[in-house]
């Protein structure tokens, strides 16, 4: 090359270098942008729907934990971190039996629950052999101010979260029922839990529980969309201890109550519970 037009080319290489390393930065810009927006997009409840937690605190929630008193928040088990609602045990000794609910501050009868969960780490030392890699939400709970200091679940309706332990199939959204009794296929259960048809979610994956609650008529379960179980005559168990004062004027049909998020021993994240209200009149 002659001497005389080396300086110029070089000129015009570096310049188009940098005019590409721009366009590079520009794109790359771009691409961050679209992803925050979709992630913000994605974290905002639908039309209709609400958010039950702010993604900062526990404002608006209660716990009620076994041997502590309503609003006794034991060892931080319920706290926020990274915008993300926690269950875990790292300031406890061993778990001795102290079985938590977060209960959120409002009554619910008719709707549609959203939450996404997965469970992470290991079991608190002392939990249960049942409890591992297990939680839940509770539908129609009583009030957290209704329950004894010792007692260990509200009487309520239980969406019951349990994740694959390597050993066998376990479904999850199952139902359970703390002093109360459901009916399905025309026949009233009694049995305390009844297994859901969904596969098994093994390891920390998300999985988005869905319940639609129709008051005292039919619920339905559903993971990642399909329906697992469904269920009808939400009722109290007018046998059980814990269930009895509850009842009034002999009407044993569980119509309305709070949600509660469960602490079981094993910890468990919660990074979506959104709810969209629905019309008394809305049948499925």
């Amino acid at each position: 090359m002659n001497v005389q037009h080396e300086e110029p080319v070089r000129s015009f290489r570096a310049a188009l270098r940098w005019q590409m390393l721009g366009r590079l930065a520009l794109c790359w810009g771009l691409t961050l942008c679209m992803a925050d927006l979709a992630n913000a997009q994605e974290q905002k409840p639908e039309k209709g729907w609400v958010s039950l937690f702010n993604g900062k605190d526990l404002e608006g929630w209660t716990p009620k934990i076994t041997k502590s008193k309503v609003g006794e928040n034991f060892g931080n088990t319920f706290r926020v971190e990274d915008g993300v609602l926690k269950v875990a045990y790292d300031q406890y000794k061993a778990f001795d039996g102290r079985f938590g609910h977060l209960f959120h501050a409002k009554k619910f009868s008719n709707y549609r629950l959203r939450i996404e969960y997965r469970f992470v780490g290991e079991q608190c030392p002392g939990g249960p052999g049942w409890a591992i890699r297990n939680s839940g939400v509770m539908l129609h709970c009583q009030s957290p101010e209704s329950m004894s200091v010792d007692q260990d679940f509200p009487v309520s309706v239980e969406v019951q979260f349990l994740g694959g332990d390597g050993k066998k199939e376990r479904s999850t959204c199952n139902v359970c029922t703390p002093g109360t009794h459901i009916v399905m296929d025309g026949e009233l259960i009694t049995r305390h839990c009844t297994n859901s048809r969904s596969k098994t979610y093994a390891g920390d994956q998300w999985v988005t529980a869905e319940v639609e609650v129709h008051g005292d008529e039919i619920i339905k379960h559903m993971v990642n969309g399909e329906v697992v179980l469904s269920y009808e005559k939400t009722q109290y168990d007018e046998r059980d201890p814990t269930a009895k004062p509850l009842i009034a004027d002999g009407n044993l049909r569980l119509r309305e109550g709070y949600i509660s998020l469960q602490s079981e021993s094993h910890p468990i994240e919660f990074r979506k519970v959104e709810i969209l209200e629905l019309e008394p009149s809305v049948k499925p």
